[in-house]
């Protein structure tokens, strides 16, 4: 179909008007999403990086226990929450580590405690270290996705807003 010579600019439906509810709802979302970007950031990049820090000269330790832990998955994503405590002649190192990574695997995983012997504080597992690379791109593209989602909603938000005033002015 060609364009009539009377209609240079292309028909343009008015924006539909967003009520209250639905940025309410834009809203709700992104601060939800915003918590889950804060959990990431204060449960499990500490233990990756501490890990990252640990990596070259950890070694099994036979005085360290893991006293609770638990692994669970989604689809192809692992989640695994641990404690580790390791008795020293100072006192007891305790440490709460949380793993997230990928990939397909079905049973159980196993884990056993490492530290290096300098900085003992910053205890881990042999399961944390052999998926370190795993863990780091994980995160990475969770916590890029959650931004997107946060960002695309913020904007698409803005947009609409700018388009309904637009269009009402």
């Amino acid at each position: 179909m060609t364009a009539s010579p009377d209609r240079a600019e292309p028909l343009r439906l008015p924006p539909q008007r967003q009520g209250w509810m639905a940025t309410f709802w834009v809203l709700f979302g992104v601060v939800a999403l915003g918590a889950m970007l804060a959990a990431c950031a204060i449960y499990t990049a500490p233990a990756l990086i501490s890990d990252w820090q640990v990596r070259e000269a950890a070694e099994p330790v036979a005085e360290a226990r893991i006293s609770d832990g638990k692994c669970s998955s989604k689809i192809a994503i692992h989640i695994c929450d641990l404690t580790l405590s390791l008795r020293r002649p100072t006192g007891t190192v305790t440490r709460r580590v949380n793993y997230v990574f990928a990939g397909l695997h079905v049973g159980d995983f196993g884990a056993g405690p490492m530290a290096d012997p300098a900085r003992p504080e910053l205890i881990t597992t042999d399961l944390g270290l052999d998926r370190l690379w795993n863990r780091t791109i994980t995160l990475v593209v969770i916590m890029a996705a959650i931004a997107a989602a946060i960002f695309g909603a913020l904007l698409s938000l803005v947009r609409n807003r700018r388009a309904a005033s637009g269009a009402a002015g």
